[in-house]
C-alpha cells in the first residue's frame, strides 16, 4: 500500500511539473524577440537612470531574455517633447518624464505642476498610485500614449549664479529656466523673475554661458548634472513635487501579446518602487555633496515660505479654473489623507 501511495504521489508530482513546464512554454511562446528604446533626460547614475536600468533587467528576466530594453540617458534621444512625439510615432517605445509635461497632451496633467500641492512624497505616492493617478494616465490613450506607472523626481529647489536667496524678493529679476509649460512660466512671473522655457539638455550650456541665471530642480538632478560647476547659490524651497510618468508608445503597445504587456507593465511598477527607494535613500547625502562641490546653501524661514505660498496662490487659482473638476478631485483625495 505504501509503495502504491509513493508511486501515485511521484506520478502526481511529475504531472504537475509537466503542467508547469507546459504553461511556461506556452507563455514563452507568446513572447517574441523584441528590442525597445527607453529615453530619459537625466544622465547615467541618476536615480531615474538607475530605475530604467532596473526596468531593463526585470524585463529581460521575465521574458527569458527575449525582450531587450536599451536605455538612452542624458537626453540623447532629444528633449522631453521630442521624445514624446517619437513615442507617439512608434520610433521610441518608452520614456519617463515629469508628469506635468504631459499637460501639452492632456491639460489635466497641469495639476502635477501646481506649487506646494503635495506635502510629502508618501502623500504623493498614495494619490498617483491610486484611482486619481490611474484615471489621468488613462486619458493619454487618445493621444497615442499608454501610462504604465508613476516614478518620482522629488521636490524642486532653486539655484542661480548671481546671489543668495534669503527672501522671496531676492528671486525677482532672475532669468530662470522653466519646464516649457504655462503654469511654470506664470509662477516664475508671479515672483518677479523672468521665465525662460528651455529643453533640459540645453540647461547646463545655458547656465555656463549665462544665457540664464538659474534653474529649479530636485537635489538629485542638480547633483547628477553637475550644475554646481556653473551655479553658486542653492535655495532649499521644496516648492514643487514632481511625479514622473512612465509611458509607452500606444502604436507599439497594441502589437504586443497579453503576456508581453503583462511583463512590461509589471516591470514598470516593480522598477518604479525600486527607483523611489533609491531616490529617497540618496536625498540625505545630496545636500552635503552639493555643499562640498562649492554651492552656498540658504533656506527660506517660515515667514518667507508663507510669503512664497501667498504669491503663488493666484497662479494656482488661475490655472485651476480650467481644470476645476480635476483640481477638486485631487484636493478631495488629499483631504482624506490629511484627516
Amino acid at each position: 500500500m505504501k509503495r502504491k501511495f509513493l508511486r501515485s504521489a511521484t506520478a502526481a508530482l511529475a504531472l504537475a511539473a509537466l503542467g508547469a513546464m507546459a504553461a511556461t512554454s506556452s507563455a514563452q511562446a507568446q513572447v517574441q524577440e523584441r528590442t525597445f528604446k527607453l529615453g530619459l533626460q537625466n544622465p547615467k547614475g541618476h536615480p531615474l537612470e538607475q530605475g530604467a536600468a532596473k526596468f531593463a533587467e526585470i524585463v529581460a528576466a521575465k521574458s527569458g531574455g527575449k525582450i531587450k530594453v536599451n536605455v538612452f540617458p542624458g537626453g540623447t534621444l532629444g528633449g522631453d517633447q521630442q521624445t514624446v512625439s517619437a513615442l507617439q510615432g512608434g520610433t521610441v517605445e518608452i520614456t519617463v518624464l515629469n508628469s506635468g509635461i504631459l499637460a501639452s497632451q492632456v491639460k489635466d496633467f497641469e495639476v502635477f505642476d501646481f506649487p506646494f500641492m503635495f506635502a510629502t512624497a508618501k502623500e504623493a505616492d498614495t494619490v498617483v498610485d491610486g484611482p486619481f493617478g490611474q484615471k489621468l494616465h488613462a486619458k493619454l490613450g487618445d493621444k497615442g500614449i499608454v501610462g504604465l506607472a508613476y516614478w518620482e523626481l522629488g521636490f524642486r529647489n532653486l539655484t542661480n549664479g548671481r546671489r543668495p536667496i534669503n527672501t522671496v524678493e531676492d528671486i525677482a529679476g532672475l532669468k530662470l529656466r522653466v519646464i516649457p509649460n504655462a503654469i511654470n512660466v506664470d509662477w516664475v512671473k508671479a515672483l518677479g523673475a523672468n521665465p525662460t522655457p528651455m529643453a533640459f539638455p540645453e540647461v547646463y550650456a545655458g547656465l555656463e554661458s549665462k544665457a540664464i541665471d538659474g534653474q529649479e530642480n530636485p537635489l538629485s538632478v542638480i547633483l547628477a548634472n553637475k550644475f554646481a560647476e556653473v551655479q553658486k547659490h542653492l535655495a532649499v524651497t521644496n516648492h514643487q513635487y514632481n511625479p514622473q510618468s512612465f509611458i509607452f508608445s500606444k502604436k507599439v503597445w497594441e502589437g504586443l501579446s497579453a503576456d508581453e504587456k503583462k511583463i512590461v507593465g509589471d516591470a514598470a511598477a516593480e522598477a518604479g518602487r525600486f527607483q523611489r527607494q533609491v531616490n529617497r535613500a540618496a536625498a540625505a547625502s545630496q545636500l552635503e555633496q552639493l555643499k562640498k562641490a562649492g554651492m552656498q546653501v540658504t533656506e527660506l524661514n517660515a515667514a518667507e515660505q508663507a510669503k512664497l505660498r501667498a504669491k503663488l496662490a493666484p497662479v494656482i487659482d488661475k490655472h485651476g479654473a480650467a481644470i476645476s473638476a480635476t483640481v477638486a478631485e485631487l484636493q478631495a483625495e488629499l483631504a482624506k489623507l490629511r484627516k
